[in-house]
């Protein structure tokens, strides 16, 4: 398990700029929190993107610290960029992308990061229809594919949540849905994680955005 102290990785930010007034931290609840990014997906499939937080204000203001108010763990797919399909800005989304949304220490100490030292109030484990890493893990399952040995270690990782009654797309559609599940749970089983959880002050929620449709929705 990971376990980050307060202000262990504040190098992250750049110097402060005393000039600049701070940004104003949003105070959202993990609800809104959603239901913002539920507005800004609205916006994105429908072609009416604000594309916020971009001006020249935002950006001088950032300059002493972000305020995100969500975190989103994505998989590494160029389709699917958090800050695109949820039509939100600078300083707005704390992104970790791994292939597949797969849970290694690096990827668990980057969403912790948002939750325990920034204090974001909502995690969202966002998976995608049409994952090449799941179909990867699909079609590997129980063969002796020869896979590099990276690309094995995401495999093993997804298999978890393949389900052997179904054949086909209809299986690695499932698996999407449910590798989705299946990281959200092993986030949720994490000590200081589970801490914020009980406290009401954080939320870890799946998620789904359809290649098609361009729509995404909480996976339950």
């Amino acid at each position: 398990m990971i376990t980050l102290r307060t202000g262990l990785l504040g190098g992250c930010s750049a110097p402060p700029d005393t000039t600049v007034p701070a940004r104003t931290a949003r105070q959202l609840a993990p609800g809104s929190a959603w239901r913002e990014l539920t507005a800004g997906n609205e916006r994105w499939r429908t072609f009416h993107e604000r594309h916020p937080d971009q001006s020249r204000a935002v950006r001088r203001t950032l300059v002493r610290g972000q305020h995100p108010f969500a975190v989103v763990l994505g998989c590494v797919d160029s389709r699917v960029p958090p800050e695109l399909i949820f039509d939100q800005g600078l300083g707005d989304l704390l992104t970790v992308r791994s292939a597949g949304e797969v849970l290694d220490d690096a990827v668990l100490g980057s969403v912790s990061y948002g939750a325990l030292e920034l204090g974001v109030p909502l995690i969202v484990v966002l998976g995608h229809q049409g994952c090449g890493a799941v179909a990867a893990a699909v079609h590997t399952d129980g063969k002796n594919t020869a896979l590099p040995a990276p690309v094995r270690y995401l495999a093993e990782r997804i298999r978890p949540a393949i389900d052997h009654r179904l054949i086909g797309e209809a299986q690695i559609d499932a698996a999407v849905t449910a590798n989705v599940r299946h990281v959200r749970e092993q986030l949720t089983a994490q000590p200081d994680l589970a801490g914020r959880v009980k406290a009401g002050t954080l939320t870890i929620m799946g998620a789904r955005y359809e290649l098609t449709t361009q729509r995404v929705h909480a996976v339950h």
